[in-house]
């Protein structure tokens, strides 16, 4: 299928809304006080969304209301505490969230992390964050995003998601003994492309479009906060590289693009389709990782909710 956006790597997110009313969606985003999660939030509510931003501590989350509000006043925008390095975070956000629809989740929040470390679960923590995370957070919104007239959700993956070519399972998340910080962070990155081509297969007849994007290389983030290594690299980059709010074009993009036809299922880059590696198509291996997926959960106490 032909490419049919008018959006390049140049475009921002402001500037893929802009003439857009987004009045009376729902949207969720992940990540939502610093770099891409922060412009994908603040630009959706400019355009008339509600916008539900998730962030880490209260403190992040009341600095962020407080600075979007300021900076335009009258949008409808909520944040909310949600820690994904903690399922039980994940959990009572999604029992407190009073929406009873989601038009839209937006899986933002990531982190590359240094060195090896593991979740308030046990989970190796890239992995438990980028994926294991989401994974609780859409499967129990989905009855809620199921029950929205046009239901979405954007995995934010990365060109990463490249490297493993193929998805060990027996070294998933990484083991302490062989991590490597760029090879857990393209084993996440993976699991953030296989989740939304599984998604889409399951719940497409439902009306469900899933789809995940890069959205730009060393874009301005806080993904490296436990890196100053990956911090000063970030800053030496950032005259060569996309703003913020170009690097939240092709989220907004994959949120609000009109033909859910040409999204469903399909990997995005710079505002437009692109190719994915061999393994998405894996449609034996996407199966695998939900239902491994779903196993983690229930190990910790938790559970996909019914539909």
């Amino acid at each position: 299928m032909a490419n049919t956006s008018p959006f390049n790597h140049r475009s921002s997110a402001d500037e893929v809304l802009q003439g857009r009313n987004l009045s009376g969606q729902v949207i969720l985003v992940t990540g939502a006080n610093t770099g891409i999660g922060y412009e994908t939030a603040r630009s959706l509510a400019v355009a008339g969304a509600t916008v539900i931003g998730t962030c880490r501590t209260a403190e992040k989350a009341a600095a962020t209301k407080l600075r979007l509000q300021q900076a335009h006043p009258g949008i409808d925008l909520e944040t909310a505490v949600m820690d994904l390095a903690s399922l039980a975070s994940v959990s009572d956000f999604c029992k407190q969230l009073s929406h009873s629809v989601i038009d839209t989740v937006i899986c933002n929040a990531g982190i590359v992390a240094p060195e090896y470390g593991e979740t308030s679960d046990g989970f190796e923590q890239t992995v438990g964050i980028c994926h294991i995370g989401h994974f609780l957070l859409v499967t129990s919104l989905l009855p809620r995003i199921l029950s929205a007239t046009a239901p979405r959700v954007v995995m934010v993956s990365s060109e990463s998601h490249r490297a493993p070519p193929h998805l060990n399972f027996d070294a998933l998340p990484y083991p302490k003994a062989s991590y490597r910080p760029m090879k857990a962070y393209g084993q996440a990155k993976l699991c953030n492309a296989l989740m939304a081509v599984e998604l889409h297969r399951r719940f497409s007849d439902q009306g469900l479009t899933a789809c995940y994007l890069h959205p730009g290389t060393m874009v301005t983030t806080d993904i490296g906060r436990d890196s100053a290594l990956i911090r000063f690299a970030m800053l030496l980059v950032r005259p060569f590289t996309k703003t913020a709010n170009q690097g939240a074009a092709t989220s907004v993009f994959c949120a609000t693009w009109d033909d859910c036809g040409e999204l469903g299922g399909n990997y995005f880059s710079h505002c437009a389709k692109a190719k994915p590696s061999a393994e998405t198509a894996n449609a034996q291996v996407a199966t695998r990782l939900w239902e491994r997926s779903e196993r983690w959960l229930q190990e910790k106490g938790y559970s996909v909710a019914p539909l």
